[in-house]
């Protein structure tokens, strides 16, 4: 029976990572889906720019004169003869069906990339772990800019990036690899520069043959076209004066970036020469020596950073190699080494004037030289971990058992994440502005169709005089007359949306930290459901609603003969009203106050949700029935946080340092069952059988103290 009991176990356990398995990869195919999506909707004269400047009807490559001769509407090509030559053929395609075929080949170059990377982490040492990690790989890649320049633009830059790496992650490449190496740097010279890291790691006969490859490709091209390969190579310095200026912001090497900081001339050339000096002498080793330990990807990253700094010319779609630096490890501890890649993450997925608002005018030069930094700072100065390190296994983050609390009626998932310390607050900051920026897009992005919004603001209307419940009318009309209620309420509303969440999140993150990552969970659970009801329900909101005479105390009177409002619905979507998240985030806040501020302040744990319900009808910005769909999503959030954990959001944990003192006093017996043990390193995890035998150790009525594990 105990046999057919862990084999019982060990099957549910596949069948979950199998469900998880498939959930990634149907997720990583709707990010990949939506983005070629978004590039084929544009019209034709918008969509895919370059590949219809090489390969349309009016094309370069339809020209007999030379490639670098402008076409019609005075684009040049870009790549080198040898890609030229290699593209040609591809001119008799029909032009919608190769559009199409381009970007799903893109999309499947991505897909390989990231299998690639997945494969060459040292930390996924698992075909399992390989087959989870790589569709989040993907996806993010998807995400980023470079992917996302590359798709819209119809580029070829990711093929050589493709072609790279076997050569560079493997540890005994073979000739085919020697060979993509090589054709790569043919489709992009500044790629010659793995060849010198092939060369310095050990790899010398990949090296040479990827080398001879090169000059193979580039003779060829010269012998078939010439004057080109003259116009390419010397009258453009290898294709340096081609393509947008090079003082655009798209353009993330030491060259653009003195350009856009006012130097030109000699003195410009001399300090782009001396910069890329330092960045090779310091960089190249420092990626041989990651490569050395063991690390490819991020040995391979970094000199792709060398090469994005030092090449004359890195365009937005040539810097994949940045977003891969996010393979190396930072941190001491679990919590910690997450900041890393999300820091990496954001500065290659948002674009300038989303990393630093226009308020921040004084940090401009940083933001928009961003990935040039990043590149910097990843090639030259971050001090990864490296594997022989002690730090190369972070330290455990202890952890709480699944309890049983009130609501024992629930199925509570066994594989949920328990940890007691104080999240790393950097994290927390960034993943904060990742999600706001998350949410704007998705909110911004739902279908804003005025007319079923309208019908459902009509069904809306019909329930609530069904109900008796139809208070908007009454209440906005009096505060649009009490002059003072009227300009409280508005200031109330764009105010207190954002300050007092961010304000509550911080009192928990630093009073009580196991208690912020359950509210964090309801929080973050209730805004999700919220974006997809936006999507799934459009809805007009009140002072919206023409004919029905609402008004708009915030924003002023509307054009409803405008079907874009004015300028308004370029902000957001006015049409994500149903659920409402100013009630659901106010109810979340109440909830909070109630459960940890002193007896004498609870009281605005019952004030501040019902003035914010009060705020938003009262606006003429919400419907009574949104603010009910905002009780409804918190409601969600709770009930999810309950089966992640086993336990009340309410519910305080102790704190990492006293699971850790009472770990420590249990003795021998408790100690022998901590779940890794510490190998000379200083690490502790709480595990729940430990947790167990410590709970009834220290059942004191302290609130900062509360048994581990409810029964």
């Amino acid at each position: 029976m105990v046999r057919a009991g862990v084999r019982r176990l060990l099957d549910i356990r596949r069948t979950r990572i199998s469900l998880v398995l498939v959930g990634l990869w149907l997720l990583a195919a709707c990010v990949a889906v939506r983005q070629a999506n978004e590039v084929l909707d544009q019209p034709q004269d918008r969509r895919l720019p370059d590949l219809d400047a090489w390969l349309g009807p009016e094309g370069v490559l339809h020209l007999p004169g030379s490639l670098y001769d402008t076409d019609a509407r005075g684009n040049p090509f870009t790549g080198t003869p040898f890609a030229g030559w290699v593209l040609r053929p591809l001119t008799n395609a029909a032009e919608n069906g190769l559009g199409v075929v381009w970007t799903i080949a893109t999309l499947v170059i991505v897909a390989a990339i990231g299998v690639l990377v997945a494969h060459a982490l040292p930390v996924l040492r698992t075909r399992r772990a390989r087959l989870l990690a790589a569709p989040l790989i993907i996806s993010f890649l998807v995400l980023s800019l470079p992917v996302r320049g590359n798709l819209s633009l119809g580029q070829m830059s990711l093929l050589p990036v493709l072609l790279m790496l076997p050569a560079t992650l493997r540890a005994a490449p073979g000739k085919a690899a020697a060979i993509g190496a090589g054709v790569a740097a043919a489709l992009h010279p500044a790629m010659l520069l793995f060849a010198v890291y092939l060369w310095m790691t050990g790899k010398r006969r990949v090296a040479s043959t990827a080398a001879a490859t090169f000059a193979v490709c580039t003779a060829l091209a010269w012998a078939a076209m010439p004057h080109d390969s003259f116009t390419y190579w010397v009258h453009h310095v290898a294709g340096a004066g081609l393509g947008g200026d090079a003082d655009a912001l798209s353009n993330q090497s030491l060259h653009g970036a003195m350009l856009r900081i006012g130097l030109s001339g000699p003195l410009e050339i001399v300090a782009v020469l001396v910069l890329s000096a330092a960045v090779l002498w310091f960089g190249l080793p420092r990626a041989v020596k990651y490569a050395r330990d063991g690390q490819a990807v991020l040995g391979v990253a970094l000199a792709g950073c060398v090469m994005v700094a030092v090449a004359p010319v890195s365009w937005q779609h040539q810097q994949l190699w940045i977003l891969l630096a996010a393979a190396g490890r930072l941190g001491s501890k679990q919590t910690d080494r997450m900041v890393w890649p999300v820091a990496v993450f954001m500065i290659m997925t948002f674009d300038s004037e989303t990393l630093v608002p226009g308020k921040l005018s004084a940090f401009n030069v940083v933001a928009d030289n961003g990935p040039l930094l990043l590149a910097i700072a990843s090639a030259c100065a971050i001090p990864f971990i490296t594997k022989e390190s002690a730090k190369w296994e972070p330290l455990a983050v202890p952890q709480a058992a699944a309890g049983k609390g009130r609501l024992s009626w629930i199925p509570v998932l066994p594989f949920g994440w328990r940890p007691l310390s104080r999240p790393n607050l950097l994290l927390e900051l960034l993943m904060i502005r990742v999600g706001y920026q998350i949410y704007s897009f998705i909110r911004a992005s739902v279908p804003d169709q005025r007319e079923i919004a309208d019908r459902h603001g009509r069904q809306i209307i019909d329930l609530e005089r069904f109900l008796h419940v139809d208070v908007e009318y009454g209440l906005n009309h009096f505060v649009a007359k009490v002059g003072w209620l009227e300009s409280s309420m508005n200031f109330f509303y764009t105010t207190f949306h954002f300050i007092v969440p961010l304000v509550i999140l911080a009192i928990l993150y630093i009073r009580k930290p196991a208690a912020y990552r359950s509210a964090r969970t309801v929080l973050s659970v209730a805004t999700v459901t919220g974006l997809v009801g936006f999507w799934l329900y459009p809805l007009t909101p009140p002072r919206l609603m023409e004919g029905y005479n609402y008004i708009d105390t915030v924003h002023g009177v509307q054009d409803f003969d405008n079907p874009t409002f004015g300028e308004l619905t370029k902000i957001s979507n006015q049409y994500a009203a149903m659920p409402s998240l100013h009630v659901g985030w106010s109810l979340w806040c109440g909830l909070m106050i109630l459960a940890i501020a002193p007896k004498g302040w609870r009281w605005l744990g019952l004030i501040y949700p019902l003035s914010t319900t009060m705020v938003v009808m009262g606006t003429a910005n919400h419907w009574i029935m949104d603010a009910v769909g905002g009780a409804a999503v918190v409601t969600l959030g709770f009930v999810v946080q309950y089966l992640l954990t086993g336990r009340s959001a309410f519910s305080v944990e102790p704190t990492a340092a006293a699971a850790k003192a009472e770990l420590a006093t249990a003795g021998a017996s408790a100690t022998a069952n901590t779940s890794v043990p510490t190998q000379g390193r200083d690490s502790a995890v709480v595990t729940r059988s430990a947790e167990a035998k410590t709970a009834g150790s220290d059942n004191r009525d302290d609130s900062d103290k509360q048994p581990v594990s409810h029964k």
